[in-house]
């Protein structure tokens, strides 16, 4: 399971969530950086912006593709990585480290339970 760390949360459209308090730090999946190729740009959100669970927040583009990040939850944008700006290849090389993408001060923490688990991401994967 080190593909997909078992203290995160994921949603269907690749994002995952590492919860921390009542923040949450937000980046996409290997299995999305694998599906992208290299990235070559990433555009986020400034710090302040309020995001809804499941919409559109940024963009993420790749040799391949451009593509939508969605917020696996609702809040406030209280860090963005200014370093992805400079290098955005970070999202390739550690996507679950620092290639991080926005931490966001939750505002409905219900939602947290709609995410999935690792092991449940997984199969949602598998069957894709």
């Amino acid at each position: 399971m080190a593909q997909y760390p078992e203290h995160l949360r994921y949603t269907k459209q690749h994002e995952w969530a590492a919860i921390e308090g009542d923040l949450v730090r937000i980046g996409i999946t290997l299995h999305a950086v694998e599906q992208l190729g290299d990235v070559t740009l990433v555009d986020l959100p400034e710090v302040g912006t309020q995001l809804e669970a499941e919409a559109h927040f940024g963009d993420i583009e790749s040799v391949k593709a451009v593509s939508e990040l969605f917020a696996p939850v609702s809040g406030e944008v209280v860090e963005s990585n200014d370093a992805l700006a400079d290098r955005p290849e970070l999202v390739n090389e550690s996507p679950y480290g620092e290639g991080w993408m926005v931490v966001v001060r939750v505002s409905e923490p219900g939602e947290l339970r709609e995410l999935l688990d690792a092991r449940a991401y997984e199969a949602y994967v598998s069957s894709l």
